[in-house]
C-alpha cells in the first residue's frame, strides 16, 4: 500500500485547525478518525495489482540508432475499474540520457473486464540485447487518497543491431564492381583472369585479347574477354582481444571493425563470392558459415549484435588454428585487428607464414584521427610535446604495416569513417588483380 501526496495534504490540513483551537488527543483523533476510514475505503475499491494479465508484442530488433516499438497488453479481469500509473523498466542504455522517465512511465485506465494497450518506444544507445526488466503498477482508488502497488516480470528481448552506417558507400562500389565485371560500355581489355566469353574486335580493343583459333574459324576478328574470378572464399576474422575495446572518437575500435566488415560481407557477396565471418580473441565468440545470397547479410548482423570486447590478450596462435580450421582450402583472409606494435610483433608475425603461405592476408587496423591532429599541433611548448609523440606514434604503425607488407600481407590503415570503404577498395582491387 502506498499513500498519495493527496493524503498527506488531507492529513495537514486538518491538522492546522486542531493544533490552532483545540490541541488535544480528542481533535486529532476526529480529524485522523474519518480520514483513516477514508483510505481504507479508498484501498478496498482500487482495483487489485496482482491478479492482472500482461502480454507483449512488437519489435524484437532495430538497428542502432533507430527506434524500437513495444506494446504491453494490460488486462483487468477484476470487476473493478483499474485507475494505475505503470512504469515498463529496461535497462538504462535502451533510451537517450534524460528521455527515461518520459517513455517508460504510463498512465492509464482500463474499465472492468477490458484491456488497453500501451506502447514504450525504445531508442537504444549501444548495441546487443536488451531485455524488459518488471512492471510496476500502482493501482489508485476513486478517492486518490491510496494505492496498492505490486511488481510483475513480463520477458521480451529488442535486439539491437549494428547500424551499417557504410552502407551509404555500396552504390559506388558495385558501381566499380560491374566496370571490373564487364557489364558496363568501356573500350579496354576486361580486368580479371577468368575467361568470360568472345566478342567481335573493335577498335580500341587490345590485340593481345584476340584469340586467333576462334578468328580463324569465322570471318570477323574475335576477341576474349575477361572478368574477376567468382565463388571465391572471404573469411572476415574480428580481434575481439583488448585492443578493440579501445574507444576512438565516440566509437569502440570493435563497432568501426564490424562497420567495414558489414560493407565487404555486402559487396563481396554481390560479387559471387562466399563470405564466412569469424570473432576471436581467446575462443570463438561468433561465427557465420555456409551462408550466401539475401541470408549472407541478416546473419552476419545479428552474429555481431551481442559482441563486446574482452579484455583479455588475443591468443595469436589459437586465432591463426581457428582461421586454417574454418578455411581448409585457398581463401582471402581479412583480419581486422590493431596495428600496435607489441601484439604485431609477440603474436601476429610469429604465426603469420602459416596464414600467408596458403591465403592471401588483408590486415585492416582503425587509426586514430586524433594522433593527426596531434602530429600537426605546433604554437606552444605542450602543442610542440603533442606533435612529437604524435608523429612518433605514427612512424611505429608504418613500421609495423611494413613488416607485414614483407611477408606479403595488404594492409589498410585508416579513420573510423573511412575504414569501410578503403578496405572495400582493397578488396577490389585484389579482385581485379587476381589475387584472390
Amino acid at each position: 500500500m502506498a499513500l498519495t501526496g493527496r493524503t498527506a495534504l488531507l492529513a495537514a490540513l486538518g491538522s492546522l485547525p486542531v493544533g490552532i483551537l483545540a490541541p488535544s488527543w480528542t481533535g486529532m483523533l476526529a480529524v485522523n478518525a474519518p480520514l483513516s476510514l477514508a483510505i481504507l475505503c479508498d484501498y478496498a475499491l482500487a482495483a487489485p495489482v496482482r491478479t492482472l494479465r500482461f502480454t507483449r508484442s512488437g519489435d524484437t530488433s532495430v538497428r542502432l540508432g533507430d527506434s524500437a516499438e513495444v506494446q504491453l497488453t494490460v488486462t483487468n479481469p477484476s470487476g473493478r475499474r483499474l485507475r494505475a500509473h505503470l512504469r515498463d523498466a529496461w535497462p538504462p542504455s535502451s533510451w537517450l540520457t534524460g528521455t527515461e522517465q518520459a517513455a517508460s512511465r504510463h498512465k492509464l485506465t482500463v474499465p472492468a473486464g477490458e484491456r488497453r494497450r500501451l506502447t514504450t518506444v525504445l531508442r537504444p544507445t549501444r548495441r546487443g540485447d536488451r531485455q524488459a526488466e518488471r512492471v510496476t503498477i500502482r493501482s489508485y482508488g476513486p478517492l486518490g487518497l491510496v494505492a496498492r502497488q505490486g511488481n510483475h516480470s513480463v520477458p521480451w528481448t529488442v535486439r539491437v543491431l549494428p547500424p551499417f552506417t557504410s552502407r551509404k558507400h555500396l552504390p559506388s562500389r558495385l558501381a566499380r564492381l560491374r566496370e571490373l565485371d564487364g557489364r558496363t560500355s568501356v573500350l579496354i581489355r576486361g580486368q580479371g583472369t577468368e575467361f568470360d566469353s568472345l566478342r567481335d574486335y573493335v577498335p580500341g580493343d587490345d590485340s593481345r585479347s584476340i584469340d586467333w583459333r576462334a578468328t580463324a574459324r569465322q570471318t570477323t576478328v574475335a576477341v576474349r574477354t575477361w572478368r574477376p574470378e567468382r565463388d571465391r572464399h572471404i573469411l572476415v576474422v574480428l580481434d575481439t582481444g583488448r585492443t578493440s575495446a579501445g574507444r576512438v572518437g565516440n566509437v569502440p575500435r570493435l563497432d568501426a571493425s564490424m562497420d567495414a566488415a558489414l560493407l565487404l560481407a555486402a559487396l563481396a557477396s554481390r560479387a559471387g563470392d562466399r563470405v564466412d565471418l569469424l570473432a576471436y580473441d581467446r575462443r570463438v565468440r561468433a561465427q557465420v558459415q555456409g551462408r550466401s545470397g539475401g541470408d549472407l547479410l541478416p546473419a552476419v548482423v545479428n552474429a555481431l549484435a551481442p559482441l563486446e570486447p574482452e579484455l583479455v590478450e588475443t591468443d595469436a596462435r589459437g586465432l591463426s588454428a581457428a582461421v586454417l580450421h574454418s578455411a581448409p582450402r585457398r581463401s582471402l583472409i581479412v583480419l581486422l585487428t590493431s596495428l600496435d606494435t607489441a601484439p604485431i610483433e609477440e603474436g601476429l608475425l610469429p604465426v603469420l607464414p602459416q596464414l600467408t603461405k596458403r591465403h592471401t592476408v588483408l590486415v585492416a587496423s582503425v587509426a586514430d584521427p586524433h594522433i593527426e591532429q596531434m602530429s600537426n599541433s605546433r604554437g606552444t611548448v605542450e602543442a610542440v610535446y603533442e606533435a612529437a609523440a604524435g608523429t612518433q606514434s605514427q612512424a611505429q604503425r608504418r613500421r609495423t604495416a611494413e613488416q607485414l607488407q614483407r611477408h606479403g600481407v595488404t594492409v589498410v590503415d585508416a579513420t573510423p569513417d573511412n575504414l569501410a570503404p578503403a578496405l572495400a577498395d582493397a578488396y577490389l582491387a585484389l579482385k581485379a588483380a587476381g589475387r584472390l
